[in-house]
């Protein structure tokens, strides 16, 4: 169990781990080498170009010492552009995901402050842990609630500061949901057109045997959105031809790899072995074996292609659906089309750069089935992981090392090895065994069928939370209790049981302080340092690259990996309302890591970041609701250590603070979030009356033609009209049967 020497200890590696990593990016920032790597978004926006800003600065090293005196300027200039100019300069979606870490900071400091003026004073004069014998605890637990002697009067004052805790915590999550519905529809508003805004995607079309279910859409919607409805781009299983593509282009960069070998070193032909990676095989000439190569492919490619726009198999029967008018996209949007809900789905269509096009290809009807078992999968997931996380948890007890592997005991009794231990490897280790996990989930959510890479991330976020909750959270909690109080848990009388799970949870907080450093300081600032995107962008620079075109394409800058940032932050959430009351001690290391992440991130996404899609911050209802999750779990668990702590009369008045909060959301949720899953009319129709005031000659379809034609026939020479069907002034389409209007008639 750490002590203070042990979270001292640990809090010096990581200050000086964040500190080196701050260092290096402040210098490596400087260096002309370096500029596409930490200033990739002016180089996207057109904005930057040479590095060269005085006759002292060269095209490698940066000589103008100046400079370097202002080496931490980063920091105030990260926090100087005003937020409307942040949401012009990065978009809605970055500029709001900053705002996260500013709403925790709104929650925890003032929070902080009462904390430690008030619980701290009583928690540590309580003097309980003291005369229990056979319990392990450290200094840090003397100011937890632990220290608090079982039906307590101080009780009380946890209490009612958890009171005042819950009311602050509901004020800023009403003005925060507000402030970021108020942003989202003033950004709505003030959009240039897109595609998006006009289209709605379209799913399970019924099939006809009269018509094509081109067809069927066409003729569907001339009868039930008269004179709105303008044209529609059919959906193709393209997810095999995509494949090609795809191997194409990476076939192309290694011909292009030794085309550059050769300019460099024209006196001898570069080869390559035909094996797998160039590994093995026969030796061939690299060029010639390549070029071979991509004729190949290519033939491949257009053969694929032909037979998806022949086959009527590869059609799916799904559309993207565009109208005349936003407000007419919105009618469609947000309706239901026919008196069958299973059929003629509508939903808002993602805007182009957004959609997850091997999706599409999958059957409505499938969708159903896969979300059963990924979330089957996700079960079993979660639950395995809980071995990782035991070994995790023994890591912090140095009896269950010393027990298991009686050798080293020698070793890790010497006083600086045990702190490292106990205070620091346990939250690198959680660390370790959590950074392959977003990409299985990513998988997950992959196989459940979105559309649009925006609901992947928001899924995949969703799976991550959870995940953390139950393992990182709740397994750290009971698995670490559990190894620490074994002897005391074999040994007591069943009725003590409950009486030391109230002592130990609290005690958890020193486990998770140092998990907090790791991840949240060191790690965060490992994030500014962009230590692996440098190397990649030089080796590519270095082996790949002999036109500016080619260095701009090897500057890749990334975007926001929010499905796993943001559940890291519900976590540090999480524990805040957790241990506000438990251990107070736990907050100022959580209020550092939402001040650090917030500088360090509003750089990121003015320098860094490209965002790859807007959603127009519809994550904010999933980040709104996840915090009250948090609030809720750590009101209970109050409950539930006042009742082992033989306080059950007190915790009774902790029953409607759950209520409450459940109330506020409830309240929250109708007051705001539709302002996240709809569009005004009125809103659409002021855009509509707009832009035919000031582009009356607009011709939209134009506008429209290409925007939903999946980027694999964007690329070929095919007339882009094969794909595209479109009403022209006919108000009904000649069918092979008779129209329903007819009929209606």
């Amino acid at each position: 169990m750490a002590n203070l020497q042990d979270i001292g200890v640990s809090a010096t590696i990581n200050l000086l781990s964040a500190l080196a990593f701050l260092v290096a990016f402040a210098l490596l920032r400087l260096q002309p080498i370096n500029d596409r790597v930490y200033f990739p978004k002016w180089y996207l926006k057109g904005i930057r170009g040479s590095p060269r800003r005085s006759g002292h600065v060269h095209d490698v090293v940066n000589l103008d010492f100046n400079m370097y005196i202002r080496f931490l300027n980063w920091m105030p200039a990260a926090l100087k552009m005003p937020e409307p100019e942040l949401v012009e300069h990065a978009g809605l979606d970055s500029a709001v995901f900053v705002r996260i870490y500013l709403l925790g900071l709104k929650i925890f400091v003032p929070i902080t402050f009462l904390a430690f003026a008030v619980l701290v004073p009583v928690n540590w004069t309580g003097e309980t842990l003291e005369h229990e014998k056979g319990l392990a605890y450290s200094d840090i637990d003397k100011l937890s609630l632990s220290n608090i002697p079982p039906a307590s009067k101080r009780f009380w004052a946890h209490i009612v500061m958890f009171y005042v805790f819950s009311f602050w915590t509901y004020y800023i999550l009403y003005k925060e949901y507000k402030i970021i519905a108020s942003m989202r529809l003033r950004f709505l508003a003030s959009q240039k057109r897109r595609p998006d805004q006009f289209s709605v995607l379209l799913r399970n079309v019924p099939l006809d045997p009269d018509e094509s279910i081109s067809e069927h859409i066409e003729h569907f919607f001339c009868v039930n959105h008269p004179d709105r409805y303008l044209t529609h781009q059919l959906v193709y299983n393209a997810n095999h031809l995509a494949k090609l593509v795809e191997k194409k282009k990476g076939l192309q960069n290694w011909l292009v790899y030794y085309e550059n070998k050769y300019e460099r070193n024209p006196s001898q032909r570069p080869t390559t072995k035909t094996g797998f990676w160039g590994l093995w095989g026969s030796t061939v000439d690299a060029i010639d074996y390549y070029t071979t190569e991509v004729e190949k492919i290519s033939t491949e490619e257009d053969v694929e292609r032909e037979k998806v726009l022949s086959d009527p198999n590869s059609l799916i029967p799904a559309a993207f659906v565009s109208f005349k008018t936003r407000w007419a996209a919105a009618v469609c949007a947000q309706t239901q089309q026919s008196s069958n809900p299973t059929i003629w789905l509508t939903e808002w269509a993602p805007e182009p750069r957004d959609i997850y096009w091997e999706n599409l290809a999958i059957p409505y009807v499938k969708l159903a089935i896969r979300k059963l078992i990924m979330a089957v999968a996700l079960f079993f997931l979660t639950f395995c992981f809980m071995v990782p996380i035991t070994f995790v948890q023994s890591l912090a007890n140095i009896e269950g090392i010393e027990k298991v592997f009686p050798f080293l005991k020698p070793i890790i009794e010497k006083k600086v090895i045990k702190s490292v231990i106990q205070g620091f490897l346990p939250g690198i280790a959680l660390k370790i065994f959590l950074i392959l996990l977003p990409r299985i989930l990513m998988t997950m959510s992959q196989i459940e069928g979105f559309t649009s890479l925006s609901a992947l991330d928001r899924r995949s976020a969703e799976k991550y939370h959870m995940f953390i909750l139950v393992n990182v959270f709740f397994g750290s909690v009971i698995t670490g209790t559990a190894l620490q109080q074994l002897q005391k848990f074999l040994n007591e009388p069943s009725t003590e049981f409950t009486k030391t799970v109230g002592d130990s949870i609290p005690m958890k907080a020193t486990f998770f302080i140092t998990y907090i450093m790791v991840d949240g300081w060191a790690g965060i600032a490992a994030e500014i340092l962009r230590l692996v995107p440098l190397i990649i962008f030089h080796l590519k620079n270095t082996f790949l690259v002999k036109t500016d075109q080619d260095r701009d394409q090897a500057m890749d800058p990334g975007c926001l990996d929010f499905p796993v940032s943001e559940p890291r932050i519900q976590l540090y959430i999480l524990l805040g309302f957790v241990y506000s009351v438990v251990t107070p001690i736990l907050l100022p290391f959580i209020i550092v890591f939402f001040s650090f992440s917030y500088l360090v991130y509003r750089h990121q996404i003015i320098n860094v970041y490209n965002q790859k899609y807007e959603s127009g911050a519809a994550f904010w209802p999933h980040v709104h609701r996840r915090v009250i999750i948090g609030l809720i779990l750590a009101q209970l668990l109050l409950m539930g250590l006042f009742s082992m702590r033989e306080a059950e009369k007190s915790s009774l008045f902790l029953v409607a603070l759950p209520i409450l909060t459940i109330w506020v959301h409830k309240f929250c949720k109708g007051r705001f979030e539709s302002a996240f899953v709809k569009f005004p009319l009125q809103d659409a129709m002021v855009k509509d009356t707009l832009e035919k005031a000031t582009e009356p000659n607009l011709d939209l379809k134009a506008y429209l033609k290409d925007a939903y034609v999946h980027p694999v026939f964007k690329s070929s020479s095919i007339e882009q009209t094969l794909l595209i069907d479109d009403e022209e002034n006919n108000t009904l389409v000649p069918t092979k049967r008779t129209s329903h209007r007819v009929h209606q008639q």
